[in-house]
């Protein structure tokens, strides 16, 4: 995901996407404890899009 596509979306929208991307985290989290994860650089990818939906938010809330 990329941050362009971030910013063209409202509040509500970008914590539905926080909510969702945090839930796919700890779900990833849990599939690497019980060893079951096979591909370990979906859990790479889903901290740095937490990270680019938690600095727009951060980037809005600064502007006002």
């Amino acid at each position: 995901m990329k941050a362009s596509e971030l910013r063209a979306k409202d509040n509500d929208a970008l914590k539905k996407e926080l909510g969702d991307l945090l839930k796919a985290h700890f779900s990833l989290r849990m599939q690497i404890a019980t060893q079951q994860l096979t591909n370990t650089s979906q859990l790479r990818k889903t901290r740095r899009d937490i990270a680019r939906v938690r600095t727009v938010m951060n980037e809005r809330a600064a502007a006002k």
